[in-house]
């Protein structure tokens, strides 16, 4: 584990002011583009190609960056293949094609230590019992998972006495969660689904059960294009639980497959925040240089955490905005970002193809 790593892990999750946080990122995320050029070839191609090498970056906005499609198309790895742990893909629909993330022992270590402090910093340190708002049939290979899959099982690990609110057929099973209520809703419990699922088999399926959710802690995460086609925003959808379900302690985040383990986490003032070891730059579409404060743009994430490939610095297809920087709600510091939907694909097309064809 780098120095850089180490000191982000070491504080509170949420809690670097972005000058010390930037900081930190800046020399950590310089070693592992240096690492990531002398161990994947296809990563030195396209640096070398596209940028000035593995050369260092002056500040966090020069640091090289991937597009994300590239783990569509391209083999993108920095360790051997004898010591790939396993391989997780990205969701997609029949026929298109999904990113394929490698990952070492080392690196899966990183991320599930990195995402167990960002779970405890809203769930306490004690693992709660789980109700998985799913079917435990979503995950079948264990060694090759579909991002869904993989979301459900990474964070299973952070509960306890498991149950899931849908059966096999994704069809309610009231029985099984008001079994688990009956155990374990007298005390604090945590909740997870991805938010078309909390909302179209949850919400709309047990609304009516008179099911007590209150001592509950509901993380979830994903896009919401299914959500805006029934005119259903951050805020419907919590008044909409809290009147169901007395359900009130809600924390959406935002991640990806692509750097699992670093995940944005809804804070008090209903923005996002990346942990310590993790930020985002907004990038105008235009010119791709960052955008300033309020003015929405496209996403880049960068993180500490991607050892086994070069995941560190990935431009994404969502597009997003910065609201505040180190408003101090709650002691949460850093970038309050706010995610507004995905971006044309027109607009990422200059700049991907330009990195795209040095590889």
């Amino acid at each position: 584990m780098s120095d850089a790593l180490a000191q982000a892990l070491a504080a509170a999750p949420y809690a670097l002011p972005q000058p010390q946080r930037e900081a930190l990122l800046l020399d950590g995320l310089n070693a592992l583009t240096q690492h990531h050029h002398l161990h994947c070839k296809a990563f030195a191609r396209i640096l070398d190609g596209a940028w000035n090498g593995a050369a260092p970056a002056s500040s966090l906005a020069d640091v090289p960056y991937l597009p994300v499609s590239l783990f569509k198309t391209q083999t993108l790895q920095s360790v051997p293949d004898s010591e790939i742990r396993i391989t997780l893909t990205s969701s997609g629909t029949t026929g298109q094609s999904v990113s394929r993330i490698r990952l070492d022992a080392e690196t899966s270590t990183l991320q599930q230590r990195a995402l167990s402090g960002c779970l405890m910093h809203v769930l306490g340190r004690q693992r709660l019992p789980m109700l998985v708002i799913d079917t435990d049939a979503v995950f079948k290979d264990p060694t090759m998972m579909s991002a869904r899959g993989a979301g459900v099982l990474g964070l299973m690990r952070y509960g306890r006495n498991h149950a899931f609110a849908l059966d096999p057929q994704l069809r309610p099973d009231l029985a099984a969660v008001r079994g688990f209520l009956e155990a374990h809703g007298g005390g604090p419990f945590f909740l997870f689904g991805f938010t078309f699922m909390v909302w179209l088999s949850f919400y709309e399926q047990f609304r009516a059960a008179g099911l007590d959710l209150s001592n509950g802690i509901l993380l979830h995460s994903g896009g919401w294009k299914k959500m805006t086609e029934r005119s259903v925003d951050q805020g419907t959808f919590r008044k909409a639980l809290a009147e169901a379900f007395n359900l009130t302690r809600i924390h959406n985040f935002y991640g990806m497959v692509e750097q699992l383990g670093s995940i944005c986490l809804e804070g008090p003032d209903g923005l996002l925040y990346p942990p310590n070891f993790s930020d985002v730059i907004i990038r105008d579409p235009e010119t791709w240089e960052p955008a300033p404060l309020g003015r929405p743009g496209v996403v880049q994430v960068l993180s500490l955490l991607p050892r086994s490939y070069p995941g560190h610095s990935l431009l994404t297809e969502d597009l997003g905005v910065v609201e505040a920087v180190d408003a101090g709600h709650g002691g949460w510091m850093g970038k309050g970002i706010r995610i507004l939907g995905r971006v044309a694909r027109a607009d990422l097309r200059g700049c991907s193809d330009v990195i795209a064809s040095a590889a």
